[in-house]
């Protein structure tokens, strides 16, 4: 982020866009807009971007973009959707610029690929036993050989292979059967919600994955239940009935039912949650409990995130959160079973902050949306490290939490860890106790406190982050040791920490 000019708050883009302003220069017009035409505007005192096939005049938002006017002139006159995709997806863009939109880019005429590609495609078909899930893949294949590259298509049929479903009844349950083939299946890559009358079932699988969801019956489901068969790589989504009524169908089908796809392609699924309590954390920093509906299962994976959903005079407002344990010293594992329901979100209330004041204005009881987890940290690089540094400024310190967790009581290999955490006062250390606490309890892990405008009575490490203060922390035990660095802060914190 950069700073803005007085007047140019996300507030203030609000209050232009509902201003009846005309803000694209078209007097309401919607147009088609070719190549040649959106390669013309790439300027930033005229600059069209397009997302996702349409095109927006970003001209009037340049001095309100938080990332600054270099960000958005990365995508001046071109397709930015890739771009945007990398830096935050989850920004409802439709809402936020609904008052720009040019109007949607020119179709392009597609041409079937012919030749290799195509007999590759039908060698595979044949080995496939006939069942009205495969022809629902035959038909899902047909279109992606006309709009996909060759590898492409050849992934998702392969994926297709490797991933289906089934599913019976009982008087009292139904009992959908989702096989994987994959290893290491475990609850947090298994997200279930059957609300608004439809069932969604969306098995993770790295960058992909697969979705069953269906529509219509769910009005008859009064409990649902997962159960992970791990030696034979299936998973289970038990519905017990409302009535004891024989279903004829599981449901209708969705458009995204029954595929397998990149999860940056097939969107965020949001649900809401009930705010169950918010404690005090620091002077400007609170711990929210947020529970899940009851219909849902959902765990957020260490170093994963959600996005949080609000609408604030009259516009869909997003930002991102890496949920936390509800404190440290408890057992990873006992903590995944006994707190599946409940999502905890510690968050810097900020005086000029909108989603922050909105958030902290919530009362007991009231609602909030909550996104399926997000992320692409791997746990597999601290279960293979010996040392592991963690670099925390402020909130940052967040991600940090079930990292902690995680590294010293599920991972089995004798390992250090330790915390530097940068803050302005001692006010403003999150958790301090807790650490110290844990430091005390726990030979392996040791914290460091750095402040940045620290009091005369301070005894401590001072100053920011920089190249002679980590050198001081940041030291190998031995010249073997295999040793993971994790950073998270302010980004100029962030960019001054990894140089």
């Amino acid at each position: 982020q950069v700073p803005l000019k007085p007047g140019r708050s996300l507030m203030d883009w609000i209050r232009l866009s509902k201003s009846g302003k005309d803000l694209t220069g078209l007097k309401g017009r919607l147009i088609e807009v070719t190549e040649d035409e959106l390669a013309k505007h790439n300027k930033k005192e005229d600059c069209w971007i397009c997302i996702r096939g349409f095109v927006y005049n970003v001209t009037p938002y340049m001095e309100y973009h938080p990332g600054g006017e270099d960000e958005l002139m990365k995508a001046a006159g071109t397709d930015g959707t890739d771009l945007f995709d990398q830096v935050h997806r989850w920004v409802n863009y439709e809402s936020m610029l609904k008052e720009c939109l040019v109007g949607r880019m020119a179709v392009k005429p597609v041409v079937a690929s012919k030749g290799e590609s195509c007999c590759i495609y039908s060698v595979f078909l044949q080995q496939i036993p006939k069942d009205e899930t495969v022809l629902y893949m035959k038909t899902f294949m047909i279109k992606c050989i006309l709009v996909c590259p060759k590898k492409v298509y050849i992934f998702s049929l392969l994926c297709f292979l490797l991933h289906s479903y089934d599913w019976f009844q009982t008087d009292s349950l139904v009992i959908i059967v989702i096989y994987t083939k994959q290893k290491d299946m475990n609850a947090g890559l298994v997200i279930v919600d059957c609300q608004d009358k439809r069932l969604r079932g969306e098995i993770i699988v790295d960058e992909h994955s697969y979705l069953v969801e269906v529509g219509r019956y769910c009005s008859f489901v009064i409990e649902v239940e997962i159960n992970i068969v791990e030696k034979v790589r299936k998973v289970e989504i038990i519905l017990k009935k409302k009535d004891n009524i024989h279903w004829k169908m599981l449901g209708q089908p969705s458009e995204s039912h029954n595929t397998f796809m990149k999860r940056v392609d097939r969107g965020l699924f949001y649900r809401k949650c009930k705010l169950l309590s918010k404690t005090e954390v620091t002077h400007d920093t609170k711990l929210f409990c947020l529970m899940l509906p009851k219909s849902t299962h959902l765990h957020v994976p260490t170093g994963q995130h959600v996005y949080l959903k609000q609408i604030i005079a009259g516009t869909e407002v997003v930002k991102p959160y890496t949920p936390v344990s509800p404190f440290l010293q408890l057992d990873f594992k006992e903590l995944l079973c006994r707190d599946g329901a409940h999502i905890y979100l510690m968050v810097k209330i900020y005086s000029c902050g909108l989603f922050t004041q909105a958030l902290d204005h919530l009362q007991i009881g009231d609602y909030i949306s909550v996104s399926n987890p997000e992320g692409n940290f791997k746990k597999s690089q601290v279960q293979t490290s010996e040392e592991l540094f963690l670099l925390a400024a402020g909130t940052g310190f967040t991600p940090m939490v079930k990292l902690l967790n995680f590294a010293l009581t599920e991972v089995d290999c004798r390992r250090t860890v330790k915390l530097i955490f940068f803050n302005k006062t001692e006010d403003d250390i999150l958790w301090r106790n807790q650490l110290e606490q844990l430091a005390l309890e726990d030979e392996r892990f040791e914290v460091h406190f750095i402040l940045s405008q620290p009091s005369e009575d301070w005894v401590g490490k001072q100053g920011k982050i920089s190249s002679s203060l980590l050198s001081e922390f940041v030291k190998r035990s031995r010249k073997d040791c295999k040793v993971l660095i994790c950073i998270c802060g302010p980004t100029p914190f962030t960019e001054q920490g990894v140089q």
